[in-house]
């Protein structure tokens, strides 16, 4: 027992040593300044960084969007600790104040755009799939939702110059319905070797919904040594929906699916990537007019959603797209066709 208190006491003095009041380095400003690194932060000693980076946090950007239970219970520190470190994360990173419009604007220019290479499609979204935001394709069943998702997985790791990123992709798949044959077919569309395509997609069967928030969280601690610039999930709500029944579990469901939607956002702010996500709809049997096809997850995905793309099938292997929601451009609709390799306009 004396032991074991022994040990508790010297747990809490070092606790309390890490809450120390430090001054906070101030950001420098100059191209050539060193870059902060976590080991910067006022109370984080050795330990503590080799604990944040084991948990997949290297980087002030991303222990600063973190809220200290989460950072807690990931890195397994005291949340005293957490609250510290995310707070004095939020200062050197300068970020979560108030900023000028123009300097919002200068920062916005980081954003990229991810060609379709479909025309329309990109014409449709201002250019292309931004970088920083989360977009949702919803449509019915065969409406192409995952056809999105090959094409642009394949897309992302052709060179910029192309329209591409240059970049790693993230698929989680809840359905089964990931081929590796269909992006061999895409990749071979545009003359480009599959073996090279395929080696930067990196893909994850989810079985059930807390797999799948757990995939997130894997995707962090993979994404050290490679340049994560696409986060794929076809589909966002199965899992969810099957598990979720019933009104009376209605509150729950979103509160989980809310959680796994701004752990997904983060990826995409702390990488500058691109989030894609496909989703299932139900049909309104009460709609007395227009179109009774409405997307699952309700407002809370509805908010969350940055873009929001309705698929619909047409004649002769022809799609529908519309842009719904967006903060910056109007609603439309664009017609490309699904061929053997890949988008076409």
């Amino acid at each position: 027992m004396a032991t074991k208190s022994k040990k508790k006491a010297k747990i809490e003095i070092e606790n309390n040593e890490d809450l120390q009041e430090e001054p906070l380095a101030v950001m420098p400003t100059e191209d050539d300044a060193p870059e902060v690194k976590i080991d910067d932060l006022p109370g984080v000693g050795p330990a503590t960084a080799e604990k944040l980076r084991e948990a997949g946090f290297d980087d002030l950007l991303a222990l600063a969007v973190m809220s200290p239970g989460d950072l807690a219970d990931q890195a397994e520190l005291g949340e005293a600790v957490a609250t510290k470190i995310i707070g004095a994360a939020k200062k050197m990173a300068n970020i979560g104040g108030f900023v000028s419009g123009d300097a919002l604007l200068e920062r916005r220019r980081e954003v990229l755009k991810l060609s379709s290479k479909v025309q329309s499609i990109d014409d449709l979204l201002g250019g292309g799939f931004e970088t920083q935001a989360l977009v949702e394709v919803y449509g019915a069943f065969g409406s192409g939702k995952t056809q999105i998702g090959h094409q642009l997985a394949v897309n992302c790791t052709l060179p910029m110059s192309e329209g591409g990123f240059d970049g790693d992709v993230f698929y989680i798949d809840t359905e089964d319905t990931f081929r590796p044959e269909r992006i061999t077919q895409m990749a071979r569309g545009y003359g480009l070797d599959p073996d090279a395509v395929l080696a930067r997609i990196h893909v994850a069967r989810a079985y059930n919904s807390a797999h799948q928030m757990l995939l997130v969280d894997e995707i962090k601690r993979m994404s050290k040594g490679l340049n994560v610039k696409m986060i794929i999930v076809d589909s966002l709500t199965s899992h969810f929906r099957a598990e979720y029944i019933g009104r009376g579990m209605l509150a729950n469901r979103q509160q989980k699916l809310n959680r796994h939607l701004k752990d997904l956002k983060q990826l995409a702010d702390i990488n500058n990537a691109l989030v894609l996500v496909t989703n299932q709809v139900h049909s309104k049997p009460d709609a007395m007019w227009g179109d009774p096809t409405k997307p699952i997850g309700g407002h809370v995905l509805a908010h969350a959603s940055t873009f929001r793309l309705y698929l619909r099938k047409a004649k002769a292997g022809r799609r529908i797209a519309r842009l719904v929601d967006s903060p910056n451009l109007p609603d439309g609709e664009c017609v490309y066709q699904v061929t053997q390799e890949g988008l076409r306009d």
